[in-house]
């Protein structure tokens, strides 16, 4: 018998763009040195002058925290490009297939929202890459912010339209499997409307144009109280299911989905914010901030706890991490620490420094951003664990003669 070569990449999933997803949101992680430790004066984000100037101060512990940043936004920037690409290439022939159809038919049809999930994080990343990487850009956003407010807005008519698809097909004509609805896998098309709306969010922030900073709230609202509905719907039928039926073992990891979710929604209401007090003389104080910071980051470590329970309970770890089996929802793991590590910076930052409870730079803020940074590490670890086991060298395996 000939021996083919296989690798679990090679049995693609639409969940496989999660994949592109975490790359993006460990960029992100090391974009968050630059946003809270470097001076960025008259912008709300570092730009690369404002990083050449930090590294000319001839700090050296700052250096080092620029140059691992900039190492980590292009490493994991360029992987989430990669990945993206790479999936890509595979939608196509997956719809077109036996295995295609049938997801298309069950209630794993909203797996495909995995696609305008990638697609809106690597927008967001492509634009971290141009601010970092991209010298005299700032003197040019004005102009690119109505490109990525398109280009938002296109992803998210794509997002709705699938969304669409999926309850026409549902609610019209039945079909729903509710036993099978035992985890909060229904939440990805939360998730991927929410992140439309914090890219939609960004020239709100950013913006000096009255006009475009209004299209951006008023568009990122939408996407906000879209993906809060249908959170809400998802989290209720899925928790009724897993009180009948228990958790589905390898959906197990999307326990912990509501985590990267309340992180873009945080950042998108900051962004609005911003936005707000700039354009509209919206005035929030700093004790408001801390308070919405801390209610996001208390549901964040309340999911976190519930996941990891529900994770030992299962043996998840034991079977799909360490063990001999994989599974392609392994990389749902990666987005809950990402997202909590980002918002450990945001509420550190943004919350208790700017409430005056923490020194910038202090004993405190240090020993509060070493848990950000751990778990942005262990992220790291596992990313790199996932790809080795499902995109790693192939194994022979023996195949029947044609």
């Amino acid at each position: 018998m000939p021996r083919i070569p296989t690798r679990p990449a090679d049995t693609w999933s639409p969940l496989y763009f999660l994949a592109s997803v975490g790359a993006g949101g460990l960029a992100v992680t090391f974009f968050m040195y630059l946003m809270f430790w470097i001076p960025h004066p008259g912008r709300s984000v570092p730009v690369s002058e404002d990083i050449a100037a930090a590294l000319g101060a001839g700090s050296p512990l700052r250096t080092v925290a620029i140059t691992l940043a900039a190492a980590g936004i292009a490493i994991f920037g360029a992987m989430n490009l990669y990945l993206l690409a790479w999936n890509l290439r595979r939608v196509g022939p997956f719809v077109a297939s036996e295995r295609g159809q049938s997801l298309g038919a069950s209630n794993a049809q909203t797996q495909m929202m995995a696609l305008p999930l990638a697609l809106a994080m690597s927008v967001n990343v492509a634009f971290i890459l141009g601010l970092v990487f991209v010298p005299g850009l700032w003197s040019v956003v004005e102009f690119l912010f109505p490109v990525a407010l398109a280009a938002f807005l296109a992803i998210g008519a794509l997002a709705l339209r699938q969304l669409g698809g999926f309850l026409g097909r549902v609610i019209g004509s039945g079909g729903f499997d509710c036993k099978a609805n035992n985890s909060f896998a229904q939440l990805l098309p939360a998730f991927s409307l929410a992140m439309v709306g914090v890219g939609l969010s960004a020239p709100g922030a950013m913006s000096g144009t009255t006009l475009t900073a209004g299209i951006a709230i008023i568009a990122s609202t939408f996407f906000l109280v879209a993906a809060v509905v249908i959170a809400a719907v998802g989290m209720v039928l899925g928790i009724r299911s897993m009180l009948e039926n228990g958790v589905a073992v390898e959906q197990a990891p999307t326990l912990m989905i509501v985590i990267p979710l309340m992180t873009v929604l945080g950042i998108l209401l900051i962004r609005q914010d911003h936005g707000l007090h700039v354009h509209f003389e919206s005035h929030g104080s700093a004790g408001d901030m801390l308070t919405m910071l801390t209610q996001f980051l208390s549901l964040e470590l309340l999911f976190a706890l519930f996941g990891v329970t529900v994770l030992r309970a299962t043996g998840y770890i034991r079977r799909f991490i360490s063990g001999s089996e994989t599974s392609v929802g392994s990389y749902a793991l990666i987005c809950p620490g990402v997202a909590l590590s980002v918002m450990m910076q945001f509420w550190i930052n943004k919350g208790l420094v700017a409430a005056g409870l923490v020194a910038r730079f202090g004993l405190a803020y240090w020993a509060l951003t070493g848990i950000a940074l751990a778990a942005q590490v262990a992220m790291i670890v596992l990313m790199l664990v996932l790809n080795r086991r499902h995109f790693g060298r192939a194994q022979l395996v023996a195949s029947p003669a044609e």
